[in-house]
């Protein structure tokens, strides 16, 4: 994709909701088209939409995945998954954008979107044989990248897909029928607690979690694309098992909703050295130090570091020194890594698609000016 589509796919567009399909008890598909009656945006497959929803008392930026068949005229299919409160804190409200879009959103309305964008996506010109590998909602990202290996390679695929059990399953149908489009295509679902009905009906061929032995049956010794999406801790324990597999860490394209070092637990990911904030100078309300050096304090937790000119962001910075902000798409697309600018300035190297309110500053597309204080999003 050239840099002129990719600056055109930043602009927010109105698309009208052509169909809403229940794809399980959690997991709804949005058929969008846009207004204007041009033809959808130019995309590759693993892409996603960043959609400007009026929730009930707020205005919200959220993302999800293209999960429809990339060949398809004229229309995107978008899956969103309803979330609920954490399962450590019941007390919490369920998600306010999924539960937009499942409650509210209905065909025939309006939705506000940008992108397609976002870096996960399938990489065409190879002709390793991929992996396919997620769990729960992970999957719709997937799924637009299936079709099109479906339709437009003849690599082997290994589709593996992991969640709760049927109920919750999206897509089965959809997936199986893809695999019988052309040899070369296996698919391989693990449940992880089925359900009555579905022993009465397997359609899974496993159950409880993925491990190294459903891997190394399922998968002959080869030099492999692997892409991987999911919650958390399915990422965190696929990756390692991923890499203990012998999977060279270049070859394991992700999708994560958070801090990327998460992932790579065995690496040391502090990179600066870091001070606790015992910063007695008169400049260390304003981040300095007194030495005229720019320092960047991150709180709440305290720590000063110095900034590094050759840091690409503040974001990275951050993770530098052994911190977890929050964080999407890196891009200034999403809103994610928002957090409070307490003292001092910054500058955009990438403008932001939404621009964040007095007093808020993205992490990930800027950089210090002078001196500064962020106070991190918990």
């Amino acid at each position: 994709m050239d840099d002129g589509v990719a600056a055109s796919n930043r602009v927010f567009r109105d698309y009208m909701v052509l169909a809403k399909i229940p794809e399980s008890q959690v997991i709804t598909s949005l058929v969008l088209a846009p207004v204007s009656g041009e033809g959808v945006p130019a995309y590759h497959p693993g892409q996603h939409l960043i959609f400007r929803l009026d929730a009930p008392g707020a205005k919200i930026l959220r993302h999800y995945s293209i999960s429809g068949d990339p060949a398809a005229p004229g229309a995107l299919r978008v899956s969103v998954k309803r979330e609920p409160p954490p399962r450590d804190r019941p007390e919490l409200p369920p998600g306010v954008g999924s539960g937009h879009m499942h409650d509210r959103v209905q065909v025939g309305d309006t939705l506000t979107a940008a992108g397609p964008v976002g870096d996960f996506v399938l990489a065409e010109d190879s002709g390793r044989p991929v992996l396919l590998l997620s769990g729960g909602v992970g999957l719709t990202p997937m799924m637009c990248m299936l079709h099109r290996l479906v339709q437009a390679s003849s690599r082997p695929v290994y589709f593996v897909h992991a969640c709760e059990n049927g109920e919750v399953h999206a897509f089965a149908d959809e997936v199986a029928a893809l695999a019988r489009q052309r040899p070369g295509v296996r698919v391989h679902f693990c449940y992880r607690e089925p359900t009555v009905q579905d022993r009465e009906r397997p359609r899974f061929q496993s159950t409880g979690l993925i491990n190294r032995e459903t891997l190394q049956t399922l998968l002959p010794l080869d030099d492999y694309d692997v892409y991987l999406c999911g919650p958390p801790a399915f990422m965190q324990a696929n990756w390692r098992l991923l890499r203990g597999l012998g999977i060279a860490a270049d070859r394991i394209h992700y999708e994560f909703f958070g801090p990327a070092t998460v992932l790579e637990t065995d690496q040391d990911v502090s990179g600066t050295s870091v001070e606790r904030d015992a910063q007695a100078s008169s400049g260390a309300e304003s981040g300095g130090d007194g030495s005229g050096a720019i320092q960047v304090k991150f709180g709440p937790s305290g720590i000063t570091v110095p900034w590094d000119d050759g840091c690409p962001s503040l974001l990275d910075l951050a993770e530098q020194a052994g911190l977890s902000p929050n964080y999407n798409c890196r891009a200034g697309l999403c809103n994610t890594c928002m957090s409070t600018l307490v003292a001092g300035e910054v500058d955009y190297f990438e403008e932001p698609l939404d621009p964040p309110p007095e007093g808020k500053v993205l992490l990930c597309c800027s950089r210090p000016v002078g001196s500064v204080v962020i106070e991190l999003a918990s």
